[in-house]
């Protein structure tokens, strides 16, 4: 199975239409908040979508949870859940939400890590990165046996050698 994971586009439309376009065949697409488009755009049609700090409008949930295969994807935007300090309260409501994966945003520094065999993924942003000049994406590939993250640059360059995690 295979998700592509964005966040923090703040108003980008382009660069959400040719992610989707380049990874047509994924299975899900994630939008991780402050997207700042209307759900009736076109550019965020192919993607499920939670309210991030900088959505003023009331149509997208603050929390999703996605069915991956055997596993559940909790996708919140992380500004409710303080991010930008640690992840010990977005891990909570992990576990009470019992997820397997959690993507976020908010904090525009992409990374993947695997805490207590739940795995917790950042893609970055796509419009205002911090700490690297790329503006980034996530695509999540889950087999039988691992979880592969892989970190691409809007156009579709890897920027990264891939992330592998043990599935459990």
């Amino acid at each position: 199975m295979k998700a592509v994971i964005v966040s923090d586009s703040h108003g980008l439309t382009t660069e959400l239409e040719m992610i989707a376009k380049l990874h047509g065949e994924a299975d899900v697409f994630i939008h991780c908040g402050d997207s700042e488009l209307q759900p009736t755009d076109e550019a965020i049609q192919p993607y499920r979508v939670v309210k991030g700090n900088c959505d003023f409008h009331k149509h997208f949930p603050n929390e999703l949870m996605i069915n991956f295969g055997d596993k559940n994807i909790f996708v919140t935007h992380g500004h409710l859940y303080d991010v930008k300090m640690e992840l010990r309260l977005l891990y909570y409501r992990a576990l009470e939400k019992e997820a397997n994966i959690v993507c976020f945003g908010h904090s525009h520094l992409l990374g993947a890590e695997m805490i207590d065999n739940i795995l917790f993924i950042n893609p970055g942003s796509l419009r205002l990165p911090r700490n690297r000049r790329e503006k980034t994406y996530a695509v999540l590939e889950m087999t039988d046996s691992e979880y592969i993250v892989t970190f691409y640059e809007y156009n579709g360059g890897m920027i990264e050698k891939p992330l592998k995690f043990k599935v459990s």
